[in-house]
């Protein structure tokens, strides 16, 4: 089930169980994954995609072997909070996924999680090649560890 409302989104979220956050791009799939208590995202991977059904498959066998218990998109917004294409690309993939799985899929706003993904990169002086090679996991663990802070502050507040 698709939520738009990230409360709800928390609230559909098993106890105990990682969560995937994912940076979908029109090349890639950046893929991170949190601690089962939902402290920490760790980047994981990068899927190159090819048909959505050969990537949904690679996200699924991820899903089976952390035992994910929820997907959180990085919704693209423009600056100024508004939704472009980009956005429409991420909710229809949402949507296609959600056909496939029962678990819950949320969206965290995701403006500026690949510049600050880019500038850790720089500040550990990534190479160029390198870090086109994990920049887009790195920006599913900047989108990921933003939704799990938001989920801690609404238990704890």
């Amino acid at each position: 089930m698709i939520y738009d409302d990230f409360e709800d989104f928390a609230a559909a979220i098993p106890g105990f169980t990682a969560l995937a956050g994912l940076d979908f791009g029109d090349k890639t799939v950046g893929v991170a994954i949190s601690d089962r208590i939902g402290t920490v995202a760790t980047p994981l991977e990068t899927i190159r995609r090819k048909k959505f059904t050969q990537d949904a498959e690679r996200l699924f066998e991820i899903v089976k072997q952390r035992e994910v218990g929820g997907l959180v998109l990085g919704l693209p917004r423009n600056m100024d909070g508004s939704e472009g294409p980009r956005c429409q690309k991420t909710r229809a993939f949402a949507r296609n996924l959600s056909r496939l799985t029962e678990l819950p899929i949320g969206f965290w706003d995701e403006r500026l999680s690949t510049v600050a993904a880019e500038r850790a990169l720089l500040e550990a002086d990534t190479s160029r090649k390198r870090r086109s090679e994990v920049i887009d996991h790195v920006a599913a663990s900047y989108i990921l560890q933003g939704a799990l802070d938001r989920m801690r502050h609404m238990k704890n507040g």
